[in-house]
């Protein structure tokens, strides 16, 4: 399993070109050698190309605008081809999938664009949240559903530890129902400060990431990546080298 670097972590540093170059030079001087594209400015596949090349850097996956990969498929996944990422995610549908209606026309409005993308050589991954733990009518979780909607190779899935904790499931429960699908994960800790639920680098909160780690590894992860939506007045930076530090002693 690789340690990578999601670029939502750093969006408020990569609002032009200029920046967006400098971030990823930044990672890269971590010692991050994968990322994830997400939240950053406009960009052009060749210019993405090209930056990453010169950091040493490979994009594993990105998350992309949701109407795009609905009606433009083929093309999303040529744009990708061009950077050299197969790995094409969803961050968040832009109403949610909040009940078993939405979690079916979510299924309806992407299964043919998961089932184009895999002609092209690449794949629909969806990243959960929170809202995702929600029950339905016959008790199972909305993310269930979306699972049973789908084969495995058509979409997989970028969990997201905090989100799960947050939605009040257990992570490595949910890893272990996810295995064989499940070959990006998104790493941030969970701490509380003063009663408040925080974001936290990897390491620092109450997630047991040893376990939850070896979990990912039986499951078939591919890519842990780092990130932190909020990092409440710290350098971005220096909380992504925090976890990098962290996770490079207990990844082997």
């Amino acid at each position: 399993m690789e340690i990578g670097a999601q670029f939502y972590t750093l969006r408020d540093h990569c609002s032009n070109l200029e920046d967006f170059a400098l971030s990823l030079k930044k990672v890269a001087d971590i010692g991050y050698r994968f990322v994830q594209i997400s939240g950053v400015c406009e960009y052009s596949p060749e210019w993405l190309d090209a930056e990453l090349k010169k950091n040493g850097l490979k994009c594993v996956l990105t998350h992309y605008g949701a109407d795009e990969i609905k009606n433009h498929p083929d093309e999303v996944a040529k744009r990708h081809a061009m950077f050299g990422c197969k790995y094409i995610g969803l961050g968040c549908m832009p109403n949610g999938i909040v009940t078993e209606e939405s979690t079916r026309t979510f299924i309806n409005e992407y299964k043919p664009s998961a089932q184009i993308l895999k002609e092209n050589g690449a794949q629909l991954f969806y990243h959960n949240h929170d809202m995702e733990f929600q029950k339905t009518a016959d008790g199972k979780w909305i993310l269930e559903k979306i699972v049973e909607g789908f084969e495995p190779s058509e979409l997989q899935f970028t969990l997201d530890t905090y989100w799960v904790q947050h939605g009040g499931a257990d992570v490595c429960d949910v890893i272990d129902m996810l295995a064989g699908r499940l070959k990006c994960v998104h790493l941030k800790d969970f701490l509380m400060v003063n009663g408040e639920q925080r974001m936290a680098p990897v390491g620092r909160g109450s997630l047991n990431f040893p376990k939850i780690l070896k979990h990912l590894e039986d499951a078939g992860c591919e890519y842990a990546l780092v990130e932190q939506d909020h990092t409440y007045g710290e350098d971005p930076f220096e909380c992504l080298k925090e976890s990098y530090e962290y996770l490079r002693g207990i990844i082997k």
